[in-house]
């Protein structure tokens, strides 16, 4: 099991990307637009730099749902190894099968 304060950084971070998403986007479109003015594209950059840093999504890491652990992450089950060996050893997961011999 993960540290509870690591997955609630995790889950702050997921509130601060969702909640400057649409800002984020619309100064990105402002600077990166080579038909506006120099000055017009540097404020816009300015003003993207004082956002919070935890609001960029390059911030955002995957962790199982399960545990909270950010390794070994399958991304289309939502869960690390150790917790998708453990569900197919009790049959859980659909088609999974632990082979044993």
């Amino acid at each position: 099991m993960a540290k509870k304060s690591m997955v609630e950084r995790e889950k702050k971070r997921q509130r601060l990307v969702a909640k400057y998403a649409e800002k984020r986007a619309s100064l990105k479109e402002i600077a990166n637009d080579e038909s506006k003015p120099m000055e017009e594209r540097f404020k816009a950059r300015l003003k993207l730099a004082e956002l919070p840093r935890n609001s960029s999504p390059t911030r955002l890491h995957n962790r199982c749902q399960l545990t909270g652990r950010p390794h070994a992450y399958y991304r289309k089950l939502k869960v690390s190894r150790i917790m998708l060996r453990d569900l197919g050893s009790k049959g859980l997961a659909p088609g999974l099968v632990k082979s044993s011999w």
